[in-house]
């Protein structure tokens, strides 16, 4: 396939977004074969399509979701608006273990269709990686049932799929007060069941006052260690327990949130090539005051990824158009940010190196957009361009 006429945010190349006017794209076996300005396109014997001076970048990634679930929270979001604070909402018994009630009394088939209208949003807006987290279960039982849940996903829809095993989410109602118990009879042979079954790609935990220490953390990501698997983490949200650091240390994918992080936190990310994954949603949904420290990311040239935090609670939300604008109009992060962030950093996040740029030998998942000019992407409020969405060198809906 030959897509002609089309201007190309590459996100490889140098200068602004890699852009290149006036350029032409060639897809062959599902990947790039070659990209560059239309004058030099090689002749090919197969199918030519004229875009009419569209847009294409990588499609979208959005390396933080938790979009396996039962139920939803908007009562919650009500006592918020009523005065209500995260945190006061958790110790009540709201929060994640309410979701957790939902959910562990729903069948695979019914967490499936759940979670098929929020992957279809994402689809819709050129998405074509999700990354999917369990921790809705707390149980060996239906932590395995999440994960399984995820898998089936990639199977009902043209998106690939990544785990994140997340028992170490919350504490559940049995265990309440005994955290080091919950690690050691829930989620360490929870972890390794999993991972005997193939269900998990990443480890992942929420290290926060209101769900677990550092040092509880870390026992789960030795495990995670010694089985070969990567590991990423839920990283000073709400306040700074040394969550970043220790992410770091572990050589994590990423740390996610991270409103709290330090300078020194962003020097030891930068040291370990961790990502920082910006979490808009869930500011904006919680109304919290303590943003990022992007300029101290930049500074010390940590990349960023931006994701949506799909979830029930603090982050009901399945844009990452809107994500996009939100990461550039609250943290101030430019448009170029914004989309690096959903495509070659996310990427970065989730442990690809095959997609997230348009390159030659690159996975051919791409958006062809109506617009004119990248920043157009992150610039819009509600609205979404998507003319085309091609995955794996095949137009897809």
């Amino acid at each position: 396939m030959l897509l002609r006429n089309l201007t190309a945010a590459t996100l490889s190349s140098e200068g602004p977004y890699g852009l290149i006017d006036h350029a032409a794209i060639v897809i062959e076996a599902g990947k790039i074969a070659w990209i560059g300005a239309e004058t030099d396109a090689p002749h090919i014997d197969g199918e030519t399509i004229d875009l009419e001076g569209r847009l294409v970048t990588p499609a979208l990634i959005d390396c933080h979701t938790h979009i396996v679930y039962a139920g939803n929270r908007a009562r919650e979001f009500e006592m918020r608006l009523e005065g209500a604070s995260y945190e006061e909402i958790a110790r009540a018994g709201g929060g994640i273990v309410s979701t957790v009630t939902a959910t562990r009394s729903a069948s695979e088939d019914d967490l499936v269709a759940d979670a098929l209208p929020r992957l279809d949003a994402m689809l819709s807006e050129g998405v074509a990686v999700v990354e999917v987290k369990s921790g809705y279960g707390l149980s060996q039982e239906a932590e395995l049932a999440m994960l399984r849940v995820a898998r089936r996903l990639e199977e009902l829809r043209p998106v690939r799929i990544k785990t994140s095993f997340l028992a170490a989410h919350a504490i559940p109602a049995e265990y309440d007060g005994q955290a080091d118990a919950y690690i050691d009879e829930v989620c360490v042979p929870a972890l390794r069941a999993a991972s005997a079954e193939q269900l998990v790609d990443a480890v992942d935990g929420f290290c926060e006052g209101i769900a677990f220490t550092p040092a509880q953390i870390a026992r789960v990501f030795e495990l995670a260690k010694e089985l070969g698997l990567p590991v990423k983490l839920h990283a000073e949200q709400l306040s700074h327990l040394g969550g970043t650091k220790l992410a770091a240390s572990y050589g994590a994918l990423s740390a996610d949130h991270v409103e709290y992080a330090s300078e020194e936190d962003a020097r030891a990310l930068a040291t370990a090539g961790t990502v920082a994954t910006i979490l808009p949603g869930a500011f904006y949904t919680l109304r919290e005051k303590q943003a990022p420290p992007i300029e101290s990311f930049r500074a010390h040239g940590v990349p960023m990824a931006i994701a949506t935090d799909s979830n029930p609670g603090s982050s009901p939300l399945s844009s990452m158009l809107l994500t996009m604008n939100m990461a550039c109009t609250l943290f101030r992060m430019t448009p170029e940010e914004a989309l690096r962030g959903a495509t070659e950093h996310a990427a970065r996040a989730l442990g690809l190196s095959d997609c997230g740029t348009i390159k030659k030998g690159l996975r051919a998942d791409l958006a062809i957009w109506d617009v004119t000019h990248p920043a157009e992407l992150a610039y819009r409020i509600g609205f979404n361009p998507l003319h085309a969405r091609i995955y794996d060198g095949k137009y897809a809906q």
